[in-house]
């Protein structure tokens, strides 16, 4: 896979995509029905579409050139040295592929004068955290419980870029 600048027409597969991989990792946790609340939230083409024009982020996506196997968003924080790693998400067919890291590696590029690459992680996510450890991210702490949508508590992960 390759991975590329998402587009207007990559909106649908990575809906598809996000959908597909949160029902996979999170209905243990939080049960089907509210999976499916949530991508229908998070994850609608009008939320998706907004990251495509949103100043100072790079929304990506990992094509084979027949499906979308993993995207990946992050913008830069009000400190533009500090770039917040929004989503990074791989089809579970694609996963342990390489995939997850050749997108980390073009969000890193991305941002050139950043110094620092956040991310949180739900602390049931042993799967991705383990990913973000091997990727030389360090745990900064707890981002605590979003009263919102009554997920469980996120851990933050930095890792120092330059």
């Amino acid at each position: 896979m390759f991975v590329r600048t998402a587009g207007e027409g990559d909106l649908a597969a990575v809906r598809t995509l996000l959908v597909e991989t949160w029902h996979a990792t999170y209905d243990a946790i939080y049960g089907a029905a509210k999976v499916t609340e949530i991508t229908d939230e998070w994850h609608s083409i009008a939320s998706l579409r907004s990251g495509l024009t949103r100043p100072n982020s790079e929304f990506l996506v990992a094509d084979d050139g027949k499906r979308i196997g993993g995207m990946a968003f992050a913008a830069a924080t009000a400190d533009a040295k500090v770039i917040l790693l929004n989503q990074l998400y791989v089809h579970p067919d694609c996963q342990r592929r390489g995939v997850g890291q050749a997108l980390l590696d073009e969000v890193e590029a991305s941002f050139p004068e950043a110094q620092t690459l956040r991310v949180e992680v739900e602390e049931a996510n042993g799967a991705a955290i383990a990913f973000y450890r091997s990727m030389r991210f360090l745990p900064v702490g707890t981002a605590g419980e979003s009263h919102e949508t009554s997920r469980p508590t996120t851990l933050s992960f930095e890792k120092p870029l330059g």
